[in-house]
């Protein structure tokens, strides 16, 4: 089995290819950055340029399925520029992909695309399921659904669709654990707003076999990836600091100083999705982290 796999040198994408290849899986990926190229026996590179439409085409060779996972990241400033980098990164690549496939002969079957719980409108109360939510109303929701949309486009192809709406990840690598645990280590940690904002989490191994799940059973539709559990923000935070054991001593950091430290992106930290995992689990998928306190354990 051979698979294609964009944003496969960020985070989620590295996690991927190091279960793919325990499993015996030959990776090719595409980069926008030659010097990121690589060329072994299971893992090749190889350039694209999704802002021009560009991609290289001996990439698709082999390859039975596509799992795509680029966009540019969300945490960063969103100035009016960076906002249309967000979304254009994410459809491009996709219209791109698109593009690329409709050009050749090729054996790729099953698209699976990354997707965000950030579609779901922010609620203390309301349970998000893949079909039965409401939209948010704010830009990240809008991006979702415009990314989803760009999905179901190269399905009109005669490919099979997945989308998987990623919550929280969890990673002792790098992203939202690492961004908590930072002020936490130096005595200045503290919950976010209210602290009640609900997190739907997962562990990054968890991710990474989810993904394996839905392409080795090719099952179709939209998936929610998150952990059965969600915590609120005092419940991740509080975890977090009893691990590296280190106090909170600070009170909680207000909603309006985040807003003014961080603007619109603040959406990010004060966003409450309460979010399903019942669907993936019909399938037989099994956490390995279920539970927060041994997923923050395992991680730190």
């Amino acid at each position: 089995m051979k698979v294609l796999i964009t944003g496969a040198t960020g985070l989620v994408g590295q996690a991927l290819v190091d279960l793919f290849h325990e499993q015996d899986i030959e990776v090719n990926y595409l980069t926008t950055s030659r010097s990121k190229i690589e060329i072994k026996s299971n893992y090749k590179g190889y350039y694209w340029n999704p802002s021009t439409s560009e991609l290289d085409l001996d990439s698709l060779k082999g390859v039975n399925t596509i799992i795509n996972l680029a966009g540019a990241s969300v945490a960063k400033r969103w100035t009016s520029s960076y906002k249309k980098a967000i979304l254009n990164s994410r459809v491009d690549s996709l219209m791109t992909l698109k593009l690329a496939l409709s050009k050749q002969d090729h054996e790729v079957e099953h698209l699976i695309s990354a997707s965000a719980i950030g579609l779901y409108e922010d609620s203390l109360t309301k349970f998000h399921e893949e079909d039965d939510y409401e939209k948010g109303d704010n830009f990240l929701a809008d991006v979702v659904e415009k990314w989803e949309t760009a999905a179901d486009e190269v399905g009109e192809l005669g490919l099979e669709v997945t989308k998987i709406r990623i919550g929280v990840v969890l990673s002792g690598d790098g992203g939202a654990l690492e961004k908590i645990k930072e002020p936490i280590e130096k005595y200045i940690g503290a919950p976010l707003g209210s602290g009640k904002q609900w997190q739907s989490w997962i562990h990054i191994s968890d991710l990474a076999r989810l993904f394996h799940h839905v392409m080795i059973n090719r099952l179709e539709g939209v998936f929610n990836a998150v952990s059965p559990n969600p915590v609120n923000n005092k419940e991740l935070t509080e975890c977090i600091a009893t691990q590296l054991e280190k106090p909170l001593v600070l009170p909680n950091v207000p909603g309006f100083v985040l807003k003014l430290m961080l603007g619109e992106m603040a959406t990010i930290v004060l966003g409450s999705q309460l979010v399903s995992s019942k669907k993936i689990l019909s399938t037989g998928f099994q956490f390995r982290y279920a539970q927060l306190k041994p997923a923050i354990a395992d991680l730190l």
